[in-house]
């Protein structure tokens, strides 16, 4: 079966990592269940100068090529009726790019007031993959509470830590690195990236 995604983009900076991401998945044969919230969107239009329009042609501007086969769902952050809003809707996984402290707090808290919320708690009791890419710095006592009572409920967590291994030569570079190790959570075959191994060593 096509594998199936959901994505979420939260109110932090780092928009890049969330777009680069849908970018490498919708090259891919996969249905993807993306959701943006009121925050995200103005952080994507600060970041990107998104100006509020179909966030399909957004993603075209941006460079993204659909995969024939390729879907991309979008849902408002209060449809609770969306399907990744039910644990009888089957999926691969969601991932949180960037995922900010305030929706960190919410999903380890257990409050599910939204459809991003509600999308992540039902990763947690089906038992599916959930990655949240949290951006903040420094990070407080309670952040680092949060991240680990996350870790704790088996939740991957993931600041956007790039590896510099690779000699990377722009933000594109970094960027690319990052997803990559993102989607080798997810088990997705990519060449994002060049692995430890795969240079000379120079010692």
């Amino acid at each position: 079966m096509k594998q199936k995604l959901v994505v979420a983009i939260t109110g932090a900076s780092g928009v890049i990592y969330g777009i680069r991401l849908l970018k490498a998945i919708l090259n891919m044969p996969i249905s993807v269940y993306l959701m943006i919230s009121a925050a995200g969107r103005q952080v994507l239009t600060h970041e990107t100068g998104y100006d509020g329009a179909d966030i399909k042609e957004f993603l075209h501007l941006q460079g993204v090529v659909f995969h024939k086969d390729a879907r991309l769902n979008s849902y408002a952050p209060d449809d609770l009726f969306a399907p990744p809003a039910s644990g009888s809707f089957r999926h691969d996984g969601m991932v949180i790019a960037p995922c900010s402290m305030k929706t960190l707090g919410a999903i380890v808290s257990g409050i599910s007031d939204n459809l991003i919320h509600r999308a992540a708690d039902v990763c947690l009791k089906e038992k599916r993959p959930l990655i949240l890419i949290t951006r903040e710095t420094p990070l407080s006592a309670i952040h680092l509470k949060n991240m680990y009572d996350a870790a704790l409920a088996g939740i991957t967590v993931m600041p956007p830590c790039p590896g510099f291994y690779s000699h990377p030569k722009n933000i594109n570079e970094l960027t690319d690195f990052f997803v990559g190790r993102v989607l080798d959570q997810l088990n997705i075959e990519h060449n994002l990236l060049k692995r430890w191994g795969d240079y000379d060593c120079v010692c």
